[in-house]
């Protein structure tokens, strides 16, 4: 029986990686019978949200022979949000759970960014590849990245119109999930992937994630006979206010718009208003922005107060708690500065996967430990990512005329000293 290598070992920073077998029937976890009166169904694993988190966790459990179950709230798979931005680190994942070639097909490469004022005079354009030839940044539907994690599982494994209303420990160390409709699933590991509201993480300790400030609309237009843009990352500087466009496919184009707001704002779901205070925060910005909100279908267009939580050492709770543990946003919402929201995520499941598998294979650690292992390795990362995330939101949307055009003046300055003999441009 040959053994394969674990999923993603991370550019071997890792050196307890252990080879799980494969081609061997799903392994089953031992649950004891104590204190499951009333229970409905006992399960070995259970991943609560069905994200992008939950879905790529349990692709990669899935892959090394562990089954899971699935619980999503929503009647289908959440398809809302229309894009978003991978690079390298997660397309790595997305490669080590053999769905990577699929998606690029359907997806195009970035070859660079191009930097703009409000008024379209360019600031600075460089490409990817001048500065890592490794680099690869493409846009993703989520509705497509999520049907493929989905297509990759065997038939049963989520459970829809599955909200979450209760979590209790018991003395043995299993978990009691009540749904809203009253099921009672009692398992031995808990993966809270429920995203940046999560149920999972309160339960655990976590505070809210804090708002930072401004809001972001998103949509998705649509060209049918094919969209006019380069391939290149477009992005647009204003005060208080930036946006930017990102060719995703040769008939969709993703784009957002950031804007200052003091307070949440209400929950706005008619598209025809979304679309309408769309247009008028870029009224007098280039064209290409207010046609790309004209051609994005109701569906594809939303507006959503951004948030994180910093996890800071000694203050914020651990990732786990007993046989718990958290994934993604769930555990460390980030603000979509940096474009490290979903990769992140990706990154956290593979690694998580590979350690819990470990261990239910008889390696030396044990479930518990496993998921302290995962949370050693992953915070510094994700604590580093949120913070600069969150930094580089507050001089992008700051609304004071100075440091907007000290802003302004140093990116120029950078794409200037930066340019080559044939034009192009280094970082």
């Amino acid at each position: 029986m040959s053994l394969v290598r674990p999923i993603y070992p991370f550019l071997a920073r890792s050196k307890r990686w252990v080879p799980v077998r494969t081609g061997l029937k799903s392994v089953c976890l031992t649950t004891t019978r104590a204190e499951t009166s009333g229970v409905d169904r006992e399960e070995k694993v259970v991943i609560v949200g069905g994200g992008i988190g939950g879905l790529a966790t349990a692709v990669a459990l899935h892959r090394l022979g562990i089954r899971s179950v699935v619980l999503e709230q929503a009647e289908s798979l959440r398809t809302g949000g229309a894009s978003l931005t991978l690079s390298k680190n997660g397309w790595r994942v997305l490669d080590a759970i053999s769905i990577g070639p699929q998606l690029r097909k359907q997806f195009l490469e970035m070859q660079g960014v191009v930097l703009k004022k409000e008024d379209g005079r360019e600031l600075r354009s460089f490409k990817f590849k001048d500065n890592d030839q490794s680099q690869e940044v493409r846009g993703v539907e989520r509705r497509v990245l999520l049907e493929t994690l989905a297509s990759q599982l065997p038939p049963q494994t989520i459970r829809f119109s599955s909200k979450l209303e209760s979590i209790q420990s018991n003395a043995n160390g299993d978990t009691l999930l009540q749904l809203k409709d009253g099921t009672r699933f009692l398992a031995n590991i808990v993966i809270g992937c429920d995203g940046i509201r999560s149920k999972v993480a309160t339960w655990m300790g976590f505070s809210e994630p804090k708002y930072v400030g401004y809001c972001a609309f998103r949509g998705l237009g649509f060209f049918p006979n094919g969209q006019p843009f380069q391939q290149k990352v477009n992005y647009i500087f204003g005060r208080g206010l930036r946006a930017g466009y990102v060719p995703v496919s040769a008939t969709k184009v993703y784009w957002f718009i950031t804007f200052n707001s003091p307070s949440l704002g209400p929950q706005m779901m008619d598209p025809a208003i979304l679309r309408k205070e769309a247009k008028e925060l870029v009224s007098t910005w280039p064209e290409d922005l207010q046609n790309l909100i004209d051609l994005t279908p109701d569906e594809a267009i939303s507006r959503t107060p951004l948030a994180d939580r910093w996890l800071w050492p000694g203050i914020a709770p651990s990732a786990s708690k007993g046989r718990v543990v958290l994934v993604g946003d769930a555990w460390h919402p980030m603000t979509p500065n940096l474009g490290q929201g979903a990769c992140c995520a990706l990154e956290d499941s593979v690694l998580l996967a590979n350690k819990l598998a470990s261990a239910i294979n008889g390696g030396t650690e044990s479930v518990e430990g496993a998921m302290e292992s995962y949370r050693s390795e992953r915070w510094s990362q994700v604590f580093r990512l949120t913070v600069l995330a969150n930094l580089v939101g507050k001089l992008l949307q700051s609304d004071n005329p100075l440091v907007c055009s000290v802003r302004d003046n140093i990116v120029s300055a950078m794409g200037k000293s930066s340019r080559t003999n044939d034009g192009t441009h280094k970082l």
